[in-house]
């Protein structure tokens, strides 16, 4: 877009440039910069407009863009126009994703490698390798306290192992995902080192305070993230002699983005990364990025135009590059980390389905869908070129954050269902088989979290132990079916390494210091290639999940229903025990595939007079695409075995 102001500073600003910038020639990156210049222009005079160093910053903005499209590769150039030219390409229904941890799956980087052909023989095609900055190892917080952004730690191995990975992935047509915390550093960090020595410019870096007078005034709205562990939102540092906001941990200090030089350094470290390789940048803990008195300081209008910037300044240096929004916060504020008054996606192109995963978890409690239902009602509307990823299970815990008004409508008193949850999958509710930990359990409230392997949530671990092949079976079923939700949602669906093999809450945290007060690393155990091996004997349990979910991966990837364009349609049924949903080829509406997913653990049946008003059932039955079976119609309904998902076609 040409405006004047905006234009008239871009030509005073390309006029300034390093000599060594203005040589070259940068035919793409001059359009791109001309086309997003007016909207990085803006954005950045909302936030820093008022500052006398306005203009200084902004070349120094358009200095680090520069800089960074000289240094990105050929390949990855390419790469950007070809996505440029195809910029739905992540909406397909190919893409399935994995996280894990590369230490805890494959040892280092080079071992990762020599362990693709396991993700691709599931077919898995998007990594995402939990955080491997470099951290201090007895206050890392899983990766997420990062004393040098731009050093792998050597437990990993190095920077060019990345990029050796990113490459050999791209060969077989897969991608990388890797995170970039964003909210804080560790308070080792050479910014936060300087700022303790009195640099008084690192220390703007961070907010700082002499006395209690501006913490106290913050707490009286911020929450604490971690009461029981971690309370309060400031850490006294006696090095530094002040008192440092830590939202976190004590060790962990929140940046502060008032100070434009903190977001110029941020959007360095992304394009850093962007250019050894890495396809999608998980940011972070966005939603805490600006800290305002009198406010939660979360989800906060700034934090959303900071976001925007990083998103134009990408586009203009790694356009093929996307962004995840790690934003677990309430489902009226989620959707807006896509952006807002947009049609494409103008901050993070993906954002977690948390409510979702919640959701899912209460039927799995409940042996309903009742809440289910009521919830995907509500769930926020995307745009148009952005996606959800849908996880069963993840790194994290698993908060219960769905609308409380929702949990009205399905018939249950919020704070009652919620305790009762808890109480479900950490074995206190009377004829619970799940073994999962309360996680930051608030002692005041009784609010709580859960921990725990998904197969030891879904009873897996307590079949096993008394050797209950029913159990076993009902267990193994429900894997499968949270599975088979994940696949045909809309989304990208992002498996949790570990989870196809059915492994179970592990206790070996406890003998490492610094973990052994986070039960999170429950569910962050070593992965067990032993046990994984065992994949391949027919009628063992890590043969029966793994099968299962690797078949009904392969028929996601070749069902073009499946594909993620606004193509979904919740239909209702009068069976509250069953979710039932239709999918649409976006480019043929005629082919369409219809859900049917039943929670309870006894056979349901689903009347197909009302679904004859959408198209489906107008012969005798439909094909089960999961079975091959044809699903026939007997007195005017069909019967879904317990704990199943069907994939119907005509």
């Amino acid at each position: 877009m040409y405006e004047q102001a905006s234009h008239a500073l871009l030509n005073e600003i390309l006029h300034k440039l390093k000599p060594e910038i203005g040589n070259m020639r940068l035919r793409h990156f001059y359009t791109r910069l001309g086309a997003n210049f007016y909207a990085i222009h803006s954005l950045f005079n909302l936030l820093y407009g008022n500052r006398p160093d306005f203009k200084q910053q902004m070349l120094e903005l358009v200095e680090t863009l520069a800089l960074r499209y000289i240094e990105r590769s050929p390949n990855l150039r390419k790469s950007d126009l070809a996505r440029e030219q195809d910029y739905n390409w992540f909406l397909s229904q190919k893409w399935v994703g994995m996280a894990l941890y590369c230490d805890r799956f494959a040892g280092d980087l080079k071992g990762l490698r020599t362990k693709l052909p396991y993700l691709q023989e599931l077919g898995v095609n998007m990594l995402h390798i939990m955080p491997i900055l470099d951290c201090p190892p007895d206050h890392s917080d899983g990766g997420y306290a990062v004393r040098d952004y731009s050093k792998v730690d050597p437990c990993f191995g190095t920077t060019e192992e990345v990029e050796e990975l990113a490459a050999t992935l791209k060969k077989r047509d897969m991608l990388l995902v890797l995170d970039i915390v964003v909210n804080h550093t560790s308070n080792e960090h050479e910014w936060a080192t300087k700022a303790r020595k009195g640099d008084k410019k690192y220390q703007d870096y961070y907010y700082v305070f002499d006395d209690r007078e501006i913490p106290d005034i913050y707490e009286e709205a911020m929450p604490e993230i971690f009461p029981a562990t971690s309370p309060g939102n400031f850490t006294w540092d006696e090095e530094l002699g002040k008192w440092v906001m830590t939202v976190f941990h004590s060790y962990q200090w929140d940046l502060n983005y008032r100070n434009p030089a903190v977001l110029i350094e941020m959007i360095d470290i992304i394009l850093f990364w962007a250019n050894k390789g890495v396809d999608i940048l998980r940011l972070d803990a966005v939603a805490f990025l600006w800290k305002k008195m009198g406010s939660a300081c979360q989800n906060e209008r700034e934090a959303h135009l900071i976001l925007q910037l990083m998103k134009d300044c990408c586009q203009v240096t790694a356009p093929g590059v996307l962004f995840i929004a790690e934003a677990i916060v309430s489902p009226s504020e989620i959707s807006k980390y896509f952006g807002e008054d947009a049609i494409n996606a103008k901050e993070c192109e993906i954002a977690y389905n948390a409510t979702f995963m919640a959701l899912l978890w209460d039927a799995v409690a409940t042996k309903n869908a009742a809440l289910l239902n009521q919830g995907i009602k509500n769930l926020p509307n995307k745009l148009e070129r952005a996606t959800w990823l849908n996880y069963v299970r993840c790194h994290d815990d698993i908060g219960l954050g769905f609308d409380d008004h929702d949990v009205s409508l399905a018939g249950y008193d919020p704070a009652q269902h919620r305790r009762f949850l808890i109480d479900y999958f950490t074995g206190r509710f009377t004829g619970s088989s799940a073994k999962g930990l309360p996680f930051g359990e608030n002692p005041k409230t009784g609010d709580a979290r859960i921990s725990g392997s998904l197969a030891s949530l879904v009873g897996l671990e307590s079949a096993l132990e008394a050797q209950d092949p029913e159990a076993i079976d009902a267990a193994i079923k429900t894997i499968v079916l949270l599975h088979s939700m994940i696949l045909s949602f809309g989304g990208i669906p992002l498996l949790y390494y570990g989870d196809a093999i059915g492994m179970l809450n592990s206790l070996e945290y406890l003998a490492e210091p610094s973990k052994r007060e986070d039960n999170r690393w429950v569910h962050r155990s070593h992965f067990d290639w032993n046990k994984s091996e065992k994949r391949h004997q027919a009628g063992t349990v890590e043969n029966r999940i793994f099968s299962a979910i690797k078949k009904l991966i392969a028929l996601r990837k070749e069902t073009i229903a499946f594909a993620d364009f606004d193509n979904r349609q919740l239909l209702k049924v009068d069976n509250p025990n069953l979710l039932v949903f239709s999918r649409t080829e976006p480019q043929n509406n005629r082919n369409r595939v219809l859900v049917a997913a039943n929670f309870n653990a006894e056979a349901q049946t689903l009347p197909v007079g009302a679904l004859r008003a959408y198209g489906f059932f107008q012969l005798d039955g439909m094909n089960d695409l999961c079975t091959g079976e044809h699903i026939a119609v007997e007195n005017d309904e069909i019967v879904l075995l317990p704990l199943s998902c069907y994939w119907l076609t005509e």
